[in-house]
């Protein structure tokens, strides 16, 4: 996913998204990388790289209770719809 956040919320963002991440890795079986990155040309935009175990994992992914919970802090920190780019492992 690639996330745009607003100027005046990015460490905040980050401090809360690192929280996320760790509630993903720790919860979501099936989950085997979940990392944020930060753009080197555009400070306010960031890249989430995901992997799963399979289709199944990653359709649960989201839908547990814990996720839904560190993603709250998260919600007011995003400036426009993330974009989503599904890949496949070579």
């Amino acid at each position: 996913a690639t996330l745009k956040i607003k100027p005046d919320q990015v460490d905040h963002f980050e401090t809360n998204f690192l929280k996320l991440a760790a509630v993903v890795l720790a919860e979501e079986s099936g989950c085997r990388f979940y990392a944020l990155h930060r753009s080197r040309s555009e400070p306010n935009t960031y890249k989430v790289l995901e992997q799963y175990d399979d289709a199944e994992a990653f359709a649960k992914h989201g839908k547990y209770p814990a996720f839904k919970e560190a993603n709250i802090p998260l919600k007011d920190c995003i400036a426009e719809p993330p974009v989503i780019e599904l890949l496949d492992g070579v």
